[in-house]
């Protein structure tokens, strides 16, 4: 059973908008809570990097490179996470992971975003 699961990539061209949404159904509550969320990417040949953070007190924390561009925020009670990105650009290309970061931490499979110039 995936325990994060991502969904809403796709094909996108600059200037455009995607969401991105981490349903998290095999985490019981009590982890959900007390975790830490976060949304990572890796585009091809690169190493895995934060785009945003958000901590079990609510408290967000973004890339420079996302700042005023994508907005994280989760939802408690349907233990989820959203990333909404607006003026997306091509290097925003690259699959995107949620990661569950507590005592254990719990990793999505990733979901590809591709923008086009």
């Amino acid at each position: 059973q995936q325990r994060v699961v991502e969904s809403g990539g796709g094909l996108v061209q600059a200037g455009g908008s995607l969401t991105l949404s981490c349903k998290t159904n095999g985490i019981i509550a009590s982890v959900f809570w007390s975790s830490d969320l976060g949304w990572y990417r890796q585009a091809p040949g690169k190493q895995r990097d934060l785009v945003a953070e958000i901590t079990s007190s609510g408290i967000v924390n973004y890339a420079e490179s996302v700042k005023g561009r994508f907005t994280m925020s989760r939802d408690n009670a349907k233990r989820t996470t959203t990333l909404q990105m607006n003026s997306l650009q091509p290097e925003d290309t690259a699959v995107y992971y949620c990661a569950v970061r507590g005592n254990t931490d719990y990793w999505g499979r990733g979901t590809q975003v591709t923008v086009s110039s």
